[in-house]
């Protein structure tokens, strides 16, 4: 994604719940090799998917017998009508392998909705289930994985991070963010319906419609070896102090690049979201996110908060109650920023993962 329209991709997704986007083959590969040794003799289920289009599909049904699979089952989503779900599980066609040719394929009651009945009892059998979910169902989809104890590896939007069902899933260690994908925006594949509405989408050759999305990652709760490197420290916050301003109402300094994390600090720190494509749980301690009072407990309470917008024009400003804030006694010009009876002008950082250094 190269412009502000394409950053819009995935909330325009959700909001009209447009979200058949598919994964390209190459970011499948790409993660899936770090987990190869948990695949070992598993059932592997694919429930958001379109296993005849699906890399995914693709993916697993040419890996079958390399990955040592058990089963591999896909279901297919149809709005309105039954649908149908594909299986390989032995060599069908006695060819002395086991791929995609062994594939069987068969009718649905359902319609293949991750949460009909159908689909459940193929879950409940299911050991890892790897998929890209509709990303408007996102806590929906996640919550029903928890809900039957199971393990997954599937791709989602950063700030779905964001969302207190995710959140309280991350600070308990059972969700995190994936090997391959730390930065940068990446491309998908959609519906002839879909739109194309930035620089950063294509048609390809053979009429192929693909967006760039920025902000995905993969969430997952299978290990791997790289989530337990140290991040590397070596900003100093003693004789530094201006760098790192407070909140002023939260006790904590800020942070607005991972990178500069002080590697002297023992109290909290307010860090971008961006600071779990580096988290080691070994050594950070993930306290709280302040982006509402569902997630963190603020200090201190403004009255009478107003929010002022760029233009001057004032609206109801409770909204800094439930953020982080910085203080300044300078009026800031063409920013949005809040005013109460008990402070001078106040900014709301984006969204904060309030962290403490473990080896301190």
């Amino acid at each position: 994604m190269v412009n502000k329209s394409s950053n819009k991709n995935l909330k325009k997704a959700s909001k009209a719940k447009k979200d058949e986007f598919y994964t390209q083959l190459s970011d499948i590969e790409k993660e899936l090799v770090h987990y190869k040794a948990y695949f070992k003799g598993k059932i592997i289920f694919l429930n958001c998917d379109d296993p005849e289009e699906s890399h995914f599909w693709k993916y697993f049904s040419e890996n079958f017998e390399h990955l040592d699979l058990k089963k591999l089952v896909s279901t297919h989503f149809e709005k309105e009508k039954p649908s149908y779900k594909l299986e390989i599980v032995k060599d069908i066609n006695k060819d002395g392998k086991i791929n995609k040719l062994d594939t069987v394929k068969t009718k649905l009651k359902q319609n293949g909705d991750f949460r009909s009945p159908e689909c459940i009892k193929i879950l409940k059998e299911a050991d890892i289930v790897i998929t890209n979910p509709p990303f408007s169902l996102f806590r929906e989809y996640v919550a029903q994985l928890f809900e039957y104890n199971k393990k997954f590896i599937i791709i989602g939007n950063l700030n779905a991070l964001t969302y207190k069902e995710i959140f309280k899933l991350v600070k308990e260690e059972k969700i995190w963010f994936g090997q391959s994908i730390h930065s940068g925006d990446r491309e998908f594949r959609v519906p002839e319906y879909y739109p194309l509405n930035s620089a950063g989408n294509r048609i390809d050759e053979n009429g192929n419609k693909y967006i760039r999305v920025k902000g995905v990652r993969w969430f997952t709760n299978l290990d791997y070896k790289d989530r337990h490197d140290d991040l590397i420290l070596y900003k100093e916050y003693y004789g530094n102090e201006s760098d790192y301003p407070k909140y002023d109402n939260y006790n904590a300094i800020n942070v607005d690049i991972t990178k500069n994390i002080p590697m002297d600090y023992k109290g909290a720190i307010g860090v971008p979201i961006t600071f779990m494509d580096k988290y080691n749980p070994e050594q950070f301690e993930i306290v709280a996110l302040g982006n509402s009072r569902n997630n963190f407990t603020p200090t201190k309470d403004y009255i009478n908060p107003k929010k002022v917008m760029k233009d001057g024009s004032e609206k109801n400003g409770n909204a800094i109650n439930c953020v982080l804030a910085f203080e300044t006694k300078i009026k800031p010009v063409g920013v949005i920023h809040y005013v109460s009876d008990n402070s001078k002008y106040l900014i709301a950082p984006y969204a904060r993962i309030i962290i403490k250094n473990k080896k301190i």
